[in-house]
């Protein structure tokens, strides 16, 4: 008889299906003005202001992120697919913001945002921007505080990418201190006449956007 051997170990592992979740019997879309100061999150555990203290719909969760000190609109959603869809930078939904910056923007710093700019983290798309009256907004708390000898002025800047505080390190790179940020659009969504804390539910897009 043949010396006993033990079986060489496999060097395949079973696969692993992804099973796809669900879609909800009734996807829904929230879109709600984020106030500075609050986390783009529903829990904290530093006690600091978060989405929950404004919206209490059992099962939304945000599409993306506002940073912290930014305002504006974030979309909510209980629907994995629109989730998904809204944050991929692979289908280019374009993000509109409206930027008040320290200082007069020049020819060349507008064309250079334009260009796209060489960031710690790779070089950014492309941007869409131009200068902007300043609009009609509500009042901040607290206040942006400005230095009365140095001018301000609103851009709009437009991009699809979606980095870690990616608006305020362009206009920072070309010299243009962000002094208030605010999301206007997502897409095909915009703030329209939503004020700080207020939400409104739409029907979710079909096709998706």
């Amino acid at each position: 008889m043949p010396p006993h051997s033990r079986s060489a170990p496999s060097r395949y592992r079973p696969v692993t299906r992804r099973v796809a979740k669900t879609p909800p019997a009734a996807p829904r879309l929230l879109l709600l003005n984020k106030p500075f100061n609050v986390l783009t999150q529903f829990n904290d555990d530093q006690a600091r202001a978060t989405l929950k203290d404004f919206v209490q719909e059992p099962g939304v969760y945000p599409a993306g992120r506002l940073d912290r000190d930014s305002e504006g609109l974030v979309l909510l959603t209980n629907d994995g697919a629109l989730q998904a869809r809204i944050t991929n930078p692979r289908y280019k939904l374009e993000k509109t913001y409206w930027v008040q910056v320290e200082g007069e923007p020049t020819h060349e710093q507008l064309q250079r945002l334009r260009a796209g700019i060489d960031l710690n983290d790779g070089p950014t798309q492309p941007a869409k921007v131009r200068q902007i009256k300043e609009p009609s907004l509500w009042e901040r708390h607290p206040p942006v505080r400005f230095r009365k000898s140095v001018p301000t002025a609103w851009l709009e800047l437009v991009i699809h990418e979606g980095r870690n505080r990616q608006v305020r390190r362009m206009t920072a790179a070309v010299n243009l201190p962000t002094l208030r940020l605010i999301r206007a659009r997502v897409g095909p969504w915009s703030l329209d006449d939503l004020l700080p804390g207020q939400w409104r539910e739409i029907p979710p897009p079909w096709p998706l956007p």
